[in-house]
């Protein structure tokens, strides 16, 4: 038996292992329990994938090479829309995208609104992960419901909007908090517009199962249980988190982490009408951009059966 905070798990050993795809995003959970080993406590054998984005997790799941995986909800929402045979089964963080800018610009705390801070922005580039990605999704609508000319350029990794940002390519991005960070450390960009003013409660990662692991219900609860458990750390502890993450990357510091926690501090792994109202607004969004041919409803994007009894009380989002 394995005891972590006061819920038991009875510990049995999986048949095959569990093949989970994570990001390089240091706030989400993969690396807590990668770090700690909780899974291997609790019965799973867990073997990691590092991905270079939310848009390349959907492929891998198109390719059958994954079982779970760490994803915003827009490239779901576009993989369901194809046809491939997933769910989103819990939360995990809202608010993940902020807008940063070098260090000339204003932000929304001295201009006061946000479509003055976007003008400044007007016949430049405005850098993002890979097309489809929420962070992408998110500077997409917002530039064109300003009626604004700004260039998405989308980099296939995070770390190649941070040299754009370094070397003077691009004046502005969206993307993590962590991203925000290194562009702070790195070249003295700065937040314009942070993470709850750009798209309120935002499901900028869930966790996403193949429908076909369901049957498997034992192995889904115990992660489930130690996500939420991981969670709960993270929000509940972050400076022990945060030295988990530094000494299991070896990229990052502590207080490299700690920065990303704070700018974006909601951590739950609860399915939140909140985060799933927030969801389903990206439908519309997707389908005005012609990134989805056929509207999703929230029952090919949702199921809420395993969570709901990983997670019976209120989210924590906005503790």
């Amino acid at each position: 038996m394995l005891h972590e905070s006061n819920t038991i798990w009875i510990v049995m050993s999986t048949s095959k292992p569990l093949n989970i795809g994570h990001l390089s995003t240091v706030y989400h959970t993969s690396f807590i329990l990668e770090g700690t080993g909780w899974l291997q406590k609790a019965g799973i054998d867990a073997r990691w994938k590092l991905f270079a984005s939310g848009p390349d997790i959907v492929k891998a799941f198109e390719n059958k090479e994954i079982d779970i995986g760490y994803i915003g909800l827009p490239p779901v929402i576009i993989g369901v829309a194809r046809g491939i045979p997933f769910k989103c089964i819990a939360g995990g963080h809202v608010e993940g995208t902020v807008m940063l800018a070098q260090k000339q610009y204003k932000s929304l705390d001295e201009l006061g609104d946000i479509s003055k801070v976007l003008k400044q922005f007007e016949g430049s580039i405005m850098g993002t992960p890979p097309k489809g990605s929420i962070h992408d999704v998110i500077a997409r609508d917002l530039a064109e419901s300003l009626g604004l000319n700004i260039e998405i350029k989308n980099y296939a990794w995070a770390d190649f909007v941070l040299d754009a940002l370094v070397e003077g390519e691009i004046p502005a991005a969206a993307g993590t908090p962590p991203l925000a960070v290194a562009a702070r450390r790195f070249c003295g960009a700065r937040i314009v517009v942070p993470p709850h003013e750009l798209w309120p409660n935002n499901p900028s990662y869930g966790i996403v199962a193949r429908t076909e692991l369901f049957e498997s219900p034992g192995i889904i609860m115990r992660f489930l249980e130690m996500h939420e458990t991981a969670c709960n750390f993270i929000r509940e502890k972050p400076e022990e988190a945060a030295e988990i993450v530094a000494k299991l990357t070896e990229i990052v510091d502590p207080e490299f982490v700690l920065e990303a926690y704070r700018i974006s501090p909601k951590y739950c792994s609860a399915l939140s009408p909140e985060y799933v109202s927030s969801t389903m607004r990206f439908v519309d969004v997707l389908l005005r951009m012609d990134y989805i041919s056929r509207p999703v409803s929230e029952e090919e994007i949702f199921d809420f059966r395993f969570i709901r009894k990983a997670h019976p009380g209120p989210a924590h989002y906005n503790l």
